[in-house]
This record gives C-alpha cells, sequence and structure tokens, in this order.
C-alpha cells in the first residue's frame, strides 16, 4: 500500500478555512506552474488524504505527496491511486513482457529532525554536503528558502547521479 506518514503537528496551517480537500488540491495545483497530474482528487478524512490522478512522471508524484503530507494536521497519505506515466509503463511492461522495463527509483523521504540542515542532510544521503542543492532542487514546492526548514518537515532525496 503507498501510505505515507507525515507528522502532523508540523506544516503549513492550511485546514479548517473551509473544504480541506479543495484547499489541499489547490495547494498542490499552485505549486506547479502548470498543473502535470491528470484528473487530480484530494479527499481529506480525518488526519489522511488520498490522491488520485495520473501524475506526468514519478518526480511529480513525489512532490505532491509531499506538498500534500506537508499541511499541518495532515498525518497520513495514502497515494494507492496516485500512479505515474512511468508506473503504468511499468504495468504495461510486465503484463506484455516483451516491451523493456522501465526501472521505477525507490522513493526515500526524510523527516526533518532538529538541528539538522540541508548540509547535514545531503552529507548523510551523498557523502558530500555541497550536494544539498539537489534535495533544494527536488523539493521547491516544500522548500521555499533552503536557510528555512523546519523539524517535522518531510522532504524527498533525489538520487543523485555521478
Amino acid at each position: 500500500m503507498a501510505f505515507f506518514d507525515f507528522e502532523s503537528t508540523a506544516g503549513k496551517s492550511l485546514l479548517g478555512t473551509g473544504d480541506d480537500s479543495e484547499v489541499i488540491k489547490r495547494e498542490i495545483e499552485e505549486s506547479f506552474e502548470e498543473l502535470p497530474i491528470d484528473g487530480l482528487v484530494v479527499e481529506v478524512t480525518d488526519d489522511v488524504v488520498l490522491l488520485a490522478g495520473v501524475a506526468k512522471d514519478f518526480e511529480t508524484r513525489e512532490k505532491s505527496i509531499l506538498i500534500a503530507g506537508n499541511i499541518e494536521g495532515i498525518a497520513q497519505v495514502n497515494a494507492d491511486q496516485l500512479v505515474s506515466m512511468e508506473m503504468i509503463a511499468n504495468s504495461n511492461a510486465q503484463e506484455e513482457e516483451e516491451r523493456e522495463f522501465i526501472e521505477i527509483p525507490e522513493e526515500i523521504f526524510y523527516t526533518i529532525e532538529e538541528g539538522d540542515t540541508l548540509w547535514v542532510i545531503a552529507t548523510k544521503y551523498y557523502d558530500d554536503g555541497s550536494k544539498y542543492t539537489h534535495i533544494v532542487d527536488a523539493n521547491i514546492e516544500v522548500i521555499k528558502n533552503a536557510d528555512l526548514i523546519y523539524a517535522g518537515q518531510t522532504i524527498r532525496i533525489p538520487e543523485v547521479l555521478a
């Protein structure tokens, strides 16, 4: 199952001002120049967000999960019904064995802890703190300022190719 856990006491304070599902959907839509998710559906039940639709790529899927999860009051994001074009292609490839296998990268999410810096996180995952810019670039919708990260915030750690 594609359930992702988040710190419900951290994140952007958006809930409780109207239709929570619409608020989160708008937050996702406004985080991208052009919405790269066809048929985006957002449903909020208590502290769980259900996301559905077809993302243009795997990175967009991950970013949408992070945007929804980094909202105060959200503890889990269910992304079972949010698929990417790569996931669809991979599924088709398995069904039609003659197609080339498309590798889907492993998701690595990291919840920021008190005292963390992007340099320290980059050193932990890449053995090179100067590669923190890859983390910022992969999380531009969540990290608005590289100097301001918050304990409890969940970010994506992208694969860095040499």
